[in-house]
């Protein structure tokens, strides 16, 4: 496969950070970091549905209630 862009090879394909995963909350899928407390902080929310921008529980910096987030594999 070629891929011509003029992005750098780390912009189309980013590597996985540290602390760094994706998770289901409410039936959505986040990108989300662990903070030092062991706590999740929404970094990105991942859907196509415009709906789920408006909501604002689900804004990046919000700390997620850990009881109701499923890890993804």
């Amino acid at each position: 496969m070629v891929l011509y862009t003029p992005l750098s090879y780390h912009e189309v394909f980013p590597e996985q950070m540290e602390g760094y995963k994706y998770v289901t909350y409410q039936g959505r899928t986040l990108y989300v970091k662990e903070t030092e407390h062991g706590e999740l902080q929404l970094v990105q929310l991942m859907s196509t549905d415009p709906q789920d921008y408006l909501n604002t529980s689900l804004t990046p910096g919000t700390i997620l209630e850990n009881e109701f987030v499923q890890q993804r594999k």
